[in-house]
C-alpha cells in the first residue's frame, strides 16, 4: 500500500524489517530457516537473527529443537484478538461452535478476513474418525472459501470492491470461481439468502457452507461455518447444512448485540 509522501518521512526502518518478517512467517506456517527468510526479505543475516530472536523473547514466535526453523506462534492471534474485539466473538461463538458441530456432525470453525486472506479464529472438530480439521490462525484465499464469501459479500461496497479488485484467482478445481464478474454473481446469492458455499472449489475432497455473524452495529464482523468430507459433504445436502450454518450464525449475532432487523440482503 503506497504511503503518502508527507508521512513517509516518520517510517520507523526496524518496524517495517520487524513487519515484513512477521508477514512473511504468517504466510508460511510451516516455518522458514533463518536463510529462506534471509533470502525471500533481501535483509543482511544478522538483523534477521535479532528480529526472529526477539520475537521468540517476547512469546510471539518459536524455534524447532534443532534450532532451524521459526514458526509464529498464537500469541500474535491472541493479540489481534484483543485489539479487535475478536476476543468477545470467541466467548460468544464458543458454546455455538459445540451446538454447530453437534447439529451437522461436521467440523464448525469461526473466522475472519484479515488483509486480502481469511483467518480461522476456532474450531470444534467433528467427532467422525475421519473429519477435516485446521489450525487456528490458518489461512484461506477469498474467491473459494465459503466464510469467505460469506464475509465479502455483507461488506460495504466500496471495501468489498477494493478487495476483488486485488484479486488474482488462481484455479484451484474446475468449480474455482476464475473471475472478478463470477465472484460478484456468487456474491450477490449470498445476499439473498444469507448461505456462502464452496462444493469442491478449494479441493474436490472437502465442502463448506457458511453463514456471516454481524456485531451491534449491524456490521458483518465475521463468518461461521461447517466443513467436511465430500462424500458426507455433497451438491444434494449442502444447501440443507447451510441453512442450519445461517440459525447458528444468527445466535452468534444475536449474542454480539446484532438486531435481527435489516440484517439480511444488500448492504
Amino acid at each position: 500500500m503506497a504511503t503518502p509522501p508527507s508521512l513517509d518521512r516518520y517510517r520507523v526502518p526496524i518496524l517495517d524489517r520487524t513487519l515484513n518478517l512477521i508477514e512473511l512467517l504468517a504466510a508460511h506456517p510451516e516455518g522458514l530457516t533463518l536463510t529462506a527468510m534471509t533470502e525471500r526479505l533481501e535483509m543482511p543475516k544478522n538483523s534477521v537473527f535479532r528480529i526472529a530472536t526477539t520475537l521468540m523473547l517476547r512469546g510471539y514466535a518459536v524455534r524447532d529443537e534443532a534450532g532451524k526453523i521459526y514458526r509464529l506462534t498464537s500469541r500474535l492471534l491472541a493479540t489481534g484478538q484483543t485489539a479487535t474485539g475478536s476476543e468477545r466473538l470467541t466467548a460468544v461463538a464458543g458454546p455455538i461452535l459445540s451446538l454447530l458441530r453437534d447439529a451437522t456432525g461436521e467440523t464448525a470453525l469461526l473466522g475472519t478476513l484479515a488483509g486480502d486472506q481469511g483467518v480461522v479464529l476456532d474450531q470444534v472438530p467433528s467427532s467422525h474418525p475421519v473429519k477435516v480439521v485446521v489450525e487456528i490462525g490458518h489461512s484461506f484465499p477469498l474467491h473459494t472459501a465459503a466464510p469467505a464469501k460469506a464475509i465479502l459479500a455483507f461488506l460495504p461496497e466500496i471495501r468489498r470492491e477494493a478487495l476483488i479488485a486485488a484479486m488474482t484467482f488462481p484455479r484451484f478445481t474446475e468449480r474455482t470461481i476464475g473471475s472478478a464478474t463470477e465472484f460478484r454473481r456468487a456474491l450477490e446469492e449470498v445476499r439473498a439468502t444469507g448461505i456462502a458455499m464452496d462444493d469442491g472449489e478449494e479441493s474436490t475432497t472437502y465442502a463448506c457452507a457458511a453463514a456471516p455473524i454481524f456485531g451491534r452495529r449491524g456490521d458483518v464482523v465475521a463468518a461461521l461455518w461447517i466443513s467436511g468430507p465430500a462424500d458426507r459433504v455433497t451438491t444434494a445436502n449442502l444447501p440443507g447444512l447451510g441453512q442450519k450454518v445461517r440459525h447458528h450464525a444468527d445466535l452468534v449475532s444475536t449474542g454480539m448485540g446484532a438486531s435481527a432487523q435489516g440484517r439480511w440482503g444488500a448492504p
